[in-house]
């Protein structure tokens, strides 16, 4: 399958990008920063799905960014639903990503970590059967203790909130084995936690060209944050009718008064 054309709106490129430009445009100023990083496909109307899954939104050029995404990122953090509705696999990468990663002194793949508290996991999925990378597991102090005896035979089991699975303690606890490029690939009730949490530091939308109607979930559910959450367009790309952007964290800025005080 030939590489689709992907273009640079913002700012403004004519020509064709390259996976290495690609691979430049999303890659962050500093690794060793902790970076939470979300990645979605919605339709025009804002839906996060097509008959519950959010493949069928997504054409080639999003595989190539999604692939970019991971093959970037220290660890891919998802939630068990999005996990079993989107048919996960091994968090295994192609080839040329792992490549990469080898010249980049990273390792070949990363973790993939599943977000989970009822732990109904199916340990004999690929996801763990598979994995290239011991995957983790996060869940909370009230987690099924013999589920989480299973669980630890085939992945590591983080504790990341008593009732609730806390984005501040997954954040903490992920950058504390040394995984600080964080890629959250959903479901929306897991971004919404992280907005909630203000845990979000960049954020990545696909803008499929069509409308889905019908009764599609938004890509974020869950407890309005106190304030609206700014961010900064760092780039705009296009593939046909395909839009691919890139949203940092609005960080305040020190005024002349403030700096000196």
């Amino acid at each position: 399958m030939s590489t689709p054309t992907i273009t640079s709106l913002v700012p403004g490129r004519d020509e064709a990008m390259s996976i290495d430009d690609l691979v430049a445009a999303y890659t962050v100023d500093d690794r060793a920063a902790t970076t939470v990083r979300v990645n979605f496909v919605a339709s025009l109307d804002g839906g996060a799905t097509v008959d519950g899954v959010s493949g069928d939104l997504g054409g080639p050029a999003d595989k190539v960014v999604f692939d970019i995404l991971r093959r970037l990122a220290d660890v891919v953090l998802v939630g068990a639903g999005t996990v079993r509705d989107e048919g996960y696999g091994a968090m295994r990468l192609d080839v040329d990503a792992a490549t990469w990663r080898d010249e980049h002194d990273l390792p070949l793949h990363p973790v993939f970590a599943i977000v989970s508290g009822s732990l109904d996991l199916d340990l004999r999925s690929d996801v763990f059967t598979l994995a290239p990378v011991r995957p983790l597991v996060v869940t909370t102090d009230r987690a099924d203790p013999a589920k989480r005896a299973a669980i630890e035979a085939v992945a590591d089991v983080v504790v990341c909130g008593d009732e609730h699975v806390e984005p501040a303690r997954v954040v903490e606890a992920l950058a504390e084995r040394g995984l600080r490029q964080i890629l959250c690939e959903g479901g929306p009730a897991l971004f919404g936690s992280f907005i909630d949490a203000d845990a979000v530091d960049e954020f990545c939308l696909t803008i499929s060209p069509t409308l889905v109607g019908g009764q599609s979930s938004r890509i974020s559910a869950g407890p309005s944050p106190a304030a609206p959450r700014g961010f900064h367009l760092q780039h705009l790309l296009r593939s046909e009718d395909l839009l691919l952007s890139r949203y940092v964290r609005a960080r305040p800025t020190s005024t002349p008064e403030s700096s000196t005080r």
